[in-house]
C-alpha cells in the first residue's frame, strides 16, 4: 500500500459498513483510499436481516455480504476477531490490540446492541438475546441440548412483540419449542401497524400455535433446582413454566467508544452527527474526519433502526470523503417482512397523523387480512398504510405515498382490486427501494444509459432489491416498461436460475427426457434453485408422469402441502380430502368417512366442490387417516396440489325434472380421467344437466353444459381473487370429441402456462385469445393435437394413487412424525385443545393449564 493513499478506518463489521466499503470501491475511481475494516466478531459483514433463515438451513457462510469480494480488493483489509478499544481524535488513531493505527478518516460503524430490561435473573442460563450469529447458534444448541435431556417438549418466552421479537418467535417456534410472545404495549408490533392490524397479526400468530400476551410486564426469571430458567413471573403476579426466554425488547446505539473518546452523543444515545453524518457538536468541525453511520448515529434528533436510512448515511459519508456535498435526506421507515410467515408492512403515515387524513380499511378475519390506506382530507392522495396477511400491494403502493392513487381506493384493497393500476408511470423521483434509496428514475436510467437488460443487471447497477428484496416486483415492472419502450424483447425467465420461461422449460425437459432437478439445472439452468423454479420443475415432472411426488430428488422440490399430501392448515395441523367423483358417493362411504372423522376427532365440513373435509389431522396421524379410507375405497382428493380438485355436478337426467343429459355419469368421468393431473395451477371443472346451470359449470376452468343435442363446453371460468365467466368454446359436441376437446385444452394449458396462472387470465394472454386456442384444439393449427392427445393417454394410464402408494412404502412413511422422538405421539401428557368444539371440550383443569385457541399441543 503506497503513502498516496489516504487511510480510512471502518470501525464495526456490519451492513452499513459493508454498503459503505461497496459505495467507496465503487465511486473511487481514482483510488485515493485506502480501508481499514475492524469487526469484532469473526466473520466478515453479514445479512443481520436474514438473521432468522440461519434456522431454515443456512449456515453463516450463507449469510455472509461476500458477492462484492471485498477480501479480493488491494486496498481493503479486514480485521477479523479486531475489536477497536479506543480513539484518539488527537492523534487520529485507533487503538486495536494494544496498537495505536493511525488514520485520516474515521467512520463508526458500531450498530447496537440487544437491550435487556432489568429484570431479576435475565443472567440465568436459558436466558438469551437475538442478535448475532453467535447469539442463534447458542440458543439453538441451548434448545436441542434441553429437548435431548428432556425427551419431551420445550417451553419459551419471548419478551418484546416487535420485529425482532416475532422473528425470535419463529425461530424458537421452528425449533418445536411452545412459545409465548409477551409484549408490554397492547398489541403486536406497536411501532409499525394499528390496533386493527395488530389484532389481526395476534390472531393469525396464535393461530399457529404461539401464545400472546400484550400489555403485559415482565416481572422476574426463576431458576430451577439445576440453576437454569424454568419460569418467568409477570407483574400481575402470573408466571409461565419456560426453560428459554429470549429477550427481544429493542436495541441500544452502541456509543461507548465514542463515550469514552469525548465525542458528543445524543440524549437518548448515539453519536450526535450533522446532515453530512460528520460528528459534531453543532457549532464546531472539531470532529471533521470523524463520522457515523447506522444505527450508532443519531442524525436530525434520532437513531435508526433499519438498513435503509443507515445505507443512505453510507452514501451520504462516502460522496464527502471524495469531495461531495451529499446531506442526509431524512428515511423512509417503510417495512414489509414475513414474521412466522405472516406478510406485515406499514408505510408513509400509518398511523393517519396528518391533519384531515382519512382512513379506508378492509379486513376479513377469516382470511386472516387487515388492509388499510391513509388518505387525505379529498380520498386521493395516498399517505401511508398498513397491511397484513396479504402485502401483496406493498411494492407497487409505497413508492406512490404523497402522489394522488388515481383510482378507487377500494380497488387497492378488496381481493377484486389485485388487478390494480400499473405502477410503471411512477415519477422519476418515486423511491422504489427504500433499503438502498433507490428512485423509478435511477432503475430507468439503468435500463436506458446503463445497458442493463434483466433484472440481474439492475440489482447490481442500482442496488435496489439487493436488501430485503421486497420491491423487486416493481422493479421489474419499471426495467420491463423501459425495455418494452426501447423496442427490446424482453426476457420472460422463470427466475434468476433458469432464462427460460415455463413453457420453454416444460418443452425442455420433456424433449432431452431429463427427470431429476440436479441433472436439468446442471444441463439448462444455474445455481442450485430456488423457491420459484423448485416447485416448477416439479409440477412439469409429475405433469409427464414421472413417478410420485416423494420420490428421491422430486420429494425435496415440492411445496409444503405436496411434500405430505395433505393441507396445512393456520394452526399446524392438517386437512384431509378424499376424492368423491361428482360428489356421488354410496350411505357405505358416508359412514366410513364419518367413522374416521369419530375416531381421530377431526371437524368434518361439506366443500363447495361436492366433498367431505376432514379438519385437524396431525402429521403422525395421516397414514393411519389415509388407510382407513383407502381400505374403504376412496383415494386422494388432489385438494393438496395444483392438479385437478374437483368435478362438480348436478343431478342431471337421473334425478332432475329439468335434466337433458346424464351430468352426473359425464363428471364422474370426467374426474376419474383427469384425476392427478399436475398443472401450473389449481383445476375446477363443472357439469350442468340442463341450462338451469345448477352446477355453476360456467364459474370453472372448464365447464359442461348439456344440451338436447349433446354438450356445450366453456373454458376459462374460475372464482378466486377475479372471478370470471368462461367463455363458450363449442357448441352440441358428442361425448367422445367432448372428451377429447377437452383432452387437449387442458394439456395445451399444462404445455404452455406461465407459472401459477389459471386458466383465465391464460385465456387472455395468449396471441389471438379464445380464437387462437380454438385454431390449435379444434383445427389443429399448429399441428400438435396428436402429441396432444397422446400426453393425456399417457396421464390416464400412468395414474396411482398418491396415498396407496405412500402406504405401501415403508421410506416415505418414515416422514410422517410430529416429534422425532416419540414418533406414536404417545405421550399420555400430551393433549390437544381445539376451538370450534367438534372434539370433546376441554376440562376445566386443562382449561386452566391448556393454551386456548386452535389445536396445538402443550404438555401438562
Amino acid at each position: 500500500m503506497t503513502s498516496t493513499h489516504q487511510k480510512l478506518a471502518v470501525v464495526g463489521g456490519g451492513m452499513v459498513a459493508h454498503r459503505l466499503i461497496e459505495a467507496l470501491r465503487d465511486r473511487d475511481v481514482d483510488r485515493t483510499w485506502s480501508v481499514d475494516l475492524y469487526c469484532e466478531e469473526p466473520h466478515a459483514p453479514y445479512d443481520r436481516v436474514a438473521l432468522t433463515s440461519y434456522f431454515a438451513g443456512k449456515s453463516p457462510a450463507d449469510l455472509l455480504l461476500g458477492e462484492s469480494g471485498l477480501d479480493e480488493d488491494a486496498l481493503v483489509t479486514v480485521h477479523l476477531n479486531a475489536a477497536v478499544t479506543a480513539i484518539n481524535t488527537e492523534t487520529r488513531s485507533v487503538e486495536v490490540a494494544g496498537s495505536a493505527v493511525p488514520y485520516d478518516a474515521l467512520v463508526l460503524a458500531t450498530g447496537s446492541s440487544a437491550f435487556v430490561p432489568p429484570v431479576a435473573g435475565a443472567d440465568l442460563p436459558g436466558a438469551f438475546v437475538y442478535r448475532t450469529i453467535e447469539d442463534v447458534q447458542t440458543l439453538e444448541a441451548w434448545v436441542q441440548k434441553l429437548a435431548g435431556e428432556r425427551g419431551s417438549g420445550v417451553r419459551g418466552v419471548v419478551v418484546g412483540g416487535g420485529l425482532l421479537g416475532l422473528e425470535a418467535a419463529g425461530a424458537l417456534h421452528g425449533l418445536g419449542v411452545a412459545t409465548t410472545v409477551v409484549e408490554f404495549a397492547n398489541r403486536l408490533m406497536p411501532l409499525q401497524v394499528d390496533e386493527g392490524g395488530g389484532a389481526a397479526l395476534r390472531r393469525i400468530v396464535e393461530g399457529m400455535g404461539v401464545e400472546v400476551r400484550t400489555s403485559t410486564a415482565s416481572a422476574a426469571l426463576h431458576a430451577g433446582g439445576d440453576g437454569c430458567v424454568a419460569a418467568m413471573e409477570f407483574a400481575d403476579g402470573t408466571k409461565v413454566e419456560a426453560e428459554v426466554v429470549v429477550f427481544a425488547t429493542g436495541v441500544r446505539p452502541r456509543d461507548e467508544l465514542a463515550r469514552a473518546a469525548g465525542l458528543p452523543v445524543g440524549e437518548r444515545g448515539g453519536v450526535l452527527v450533522d446532515d453530512a453524518c460528520r460528528v459534531s457538536t453543532g457549532s464546531t468541525t472539531e470532529f471533521a474526519d470523524v463520522y457515523a453511520v447506522g444505527e450508532v448515529a443519531c442524525i436530525q434528533g434520532r437513531t435508526w433502526g433499519l438498513v435503509g436510512p443507515g445505507n443512505t448515511m453510507a452514501e451520504v459519508v462516502v460522496d464527502r470523503l471524495l469531495g461531495g456535498e451529499a446531506t442526509f435526506p431524512g428515511a423512509d421507515t417503510s417495512t414489509k417482512l414475513k414474521l412466522l410467515g405472516v406478510d406485515v408492512a406499514s408505510f408513509g403515515d400509518a398511523f393517519a397523523e396528518s391533519p384531515g387524513s382519512l382512513e379506508v380499511v378492509y379486513a376479513d378475519p377469516v382470511a386472516g387480512v387487515y388492509k388499510k390506506l391513509v388518505l387525505s382530507d379529498d380520498a386521493k392522495t395516498l399517505l401511508g398504510g398498513v397491511l397484513v396477511g396479504d402485502a401483496s400491494a406493498y411494492a407497487s403502493l409505497r413508492p406512490m405515498v404523497g402522489a394522488e392513487l388515481g383510482s378507487d381506493p377500494n380497488a387497492w384493497l378488496l381481493p377484486e382490486g389485485t388487478g390494480a393500476p400499473v405502477t410503471g408511470d411512477l415519477p422519476d423521483a418515486a423511491n422504489v427501494c427504500s433499503c438502498n434509496n433507490v428512485t423509478a428514475g435511477t432503475i430507468r436510467e439503468s435500463v436506458c444509459g446503463g445497458g442493463c437488460t434483466d433484472l440481474a443487471g439492475v440489482k447490481a447497477c442500482t442496488k435496489a432489491g439487493t436488501s430485503c428484496g421486497s420491491c423487486l416486483p416493481l422493479v421489474k415492472k419499471l426495467m420491463t416498461s423501459e425495455l418494452e419502450k426501447a423496442g427490446v424483447t424482453v426476457s420472460n425467465a422463470l427466475c434468476e436460475h433458469f432464462e427460460f420461461s415455463r413453457a420453454q422449460l416444460f418443452d425442455i425437459i420433456s424433449v432431452t427426457g431429463l427427470r431429476t432437478f440436479s441433472e436439468i439445472i446442471a444441463a439448462h439452468g444455474t445455481g442450485r434453485g430456488c423457491d420459484i423454479c423448485r416447485p416448477v420443475v416439479a409440477s412439469i415432472l409429475s405433469s409427464l408422469g414421472t413417478g410420485h411426488v416423494m420420490d428421491k430428488d422430486l420429494a425435496r422440490l415440492q411445496d409444503t402441502n405436496d411434500h405430505v399430501m395433505a393441507n396445512l392448515q393456520k394452526d399446524g395441523t392438517y386437512s384431509v380430502v378424499p376424492r368423491v367423483p361428482a360428489g356421488e358417493i354410496t350411505p357405505e362411504g358416508l359412514i366410513a368417512i364419518g367413522e374416521v372423522a369419530q375416531d381421530f376427532g377431526l371437524y368434518t365440513k361439506i366443500t363447495g366442490g361436492q366433498r367431505i373435509d376432514l379438519f385437524g389431522a396431525r402429521l403422525e396421524q395421516l397414514p393411519s387417516i389415509w388407510k382407513r379410507l383407502v381400505d374403504a375405497g376412496f383415494e386422494s382428493g388432489h385438494a393438496y396440489g395444483k392438479a385437478l380438485r374437483t368435478v362438480k355436478s348436478c343431478v342431471g337426467s337421473t334425478w332432475c325434472r329439468y335434466g337433458v343429459q346424464d351430468s352426473v355419469g359425464m363428471a364422474v368421468e370426467l374426474e376419474l380421467r383427469y384425476r392427478g393431473l399436475r398443472s401450473p395451477h389449481k383445476l375446477k371443472l363443472g357439469v350442468s344437466g340442463c341450462a338451469r346451470e345448477c352446477a355453476e359449470a360456467r364459474g370453472k376452468d372448464v365447464g359442461v353444459i348439456a344440451t338436447d343435442n349433446g354438450w356445450n363446453l366453456y373454458v376459462g371460468g374460475n372464482g378466486g381473487f377475479t372471478p370470471r365467466h368462461a367463455e363458450l368454446f363449442a357448441e352440441d359436441l358428442d361425448t367422445e370429441t367432448l372428451i377429447r376437446t377437452i383432452d387437449r385444452f387442458l394439456m395445451y394449458y399444462v404445455r404452455t402456462a406461465d407459472r401459477l396462472q389459471r386458466t383465465a387470465p391464460w385465456v387472455e394472454a395468449h396471441e389471438g385469445g379464445i380464437e387462437a386456442i380454438r385454431e390449435v384444439i379444434m383445427e389443429d393449427s399448429l399441428g400438435i393435437c396428436a402429441d396432444l392427445d397422446a400426453a393425456m393417454e399417457a396421464h390416464v394410464d400412468s395414474y396411482r394413487d398418491e396415498w396407496a402408494a405412500t402406504l405401501a412404502d415403508p421410506d416415505k412413511l418414515a416422514q410422517f412424525v410430529s416429534f422425532v422422538n416419540d414418533p406414536e405421539a404417545s405421550d399420555p401428557d400430551l393433549a390437544y385443545v381445539t376451538e370450534r368444539g367438534q372434539r370433546r371440550p376441554a376440562t376445566a383443569a386443562e382449561r386452566a393449564t391448556f393454551i386456548s385457541g386452535p389445536t396445538i399441543g402443550v404438555r401438562a
